[in-house]
């Protein structure tokens, strides 16, 4: 009964191998300005070993990148070994003033290109400032519920939403920030983290569906 004994302790190590998670976004998941150990994906992936998760986060982050970069680079992200997506991108496409639809398109095409694998995604959201006037905000804003609702995908509704849990005042996440407030520091990618990562975890139940 040798030869069973072996099987199982294959079947183990099969069952045990890691499920990856490709994190596809710009300068926020790239950990801009930050030590490599205090960035999005490394502070992530600890916070899913913690949780009892095998897994591995892929760092897809490219600075600067837009939605358009983001599709543009989509299918040489996604390895035959992903399992499942995180797409956090937009925020460039805002802070330049593009156009919402164009957003709004390029993420639909990356979210559709995803389910043609069959890959669970998780939408991270981005909003508009209000300097652009209240129609492009509401248009930038309505992009990630409306698309999350079309792939059936998981949503978080706004990437800095866990700086201002419990109704904080905006003002008051300075503390948070890097010096340019746009990116978050190490402590505040950790709160980033702890609210991102329930959302992750309900990702990788879907990957077993």
């Amino acid at each position: 009964m040798a030869w069973v004994a072996g099987f199982s302790l294959f079947a183990g190590a099969v069952a045990a191998e890691p499920l990856t998670v490709v994190a596809l976004g710009d300068s926020l998941t790239a950990g801009y300005g930050l030590a490599p150990e205090e960035g999005l994906v490394p502070q992530l992936q600890a916070w899913l070993v913690a949780e009892g998760r095998e897994v591995a986060v892929v760092n897809a982050g490219v600075s600067g990148d837009t939605t358009a970069g983001g599709l543009s680079r989509l299918d040489w992200s996604l390895t035959p070994e992903t399992d499942a997506l995180i797409v956090t991108l937009g925020g460039n496409d805002m802070l330049r003033g593009l156009p919402p639809a164009e957003a709004r398109a390029n993420l639909d095409a990356i979210l559709t290109g995803a389910g043609a694998r069959g890959l669970p995604v998780l939408l991270v959201g981005m909003e508009a400032p209000g300097n652009y006037g209240p129609d492009y905000k509401a248009e930038f804003d309505a992009i990630y519920p409306d698309l999350a609702a079309k792939h059936g995908a998981l949503l978080m509704p706004s990437f800095f939403g866990p700086l201002l849990a419990d109704g904080g005042d905006p003002a008051a996440i300075g503390g948070l920030m890097q010096a340019d407030g746009i990116h978050p520091n190490a402590e505040g990618v950790r709160q980033i983290v702890a609210g991102m990562g329930p959302k992750v975890l309900e990702l990788l139940d879907r990957v077993a569906e």
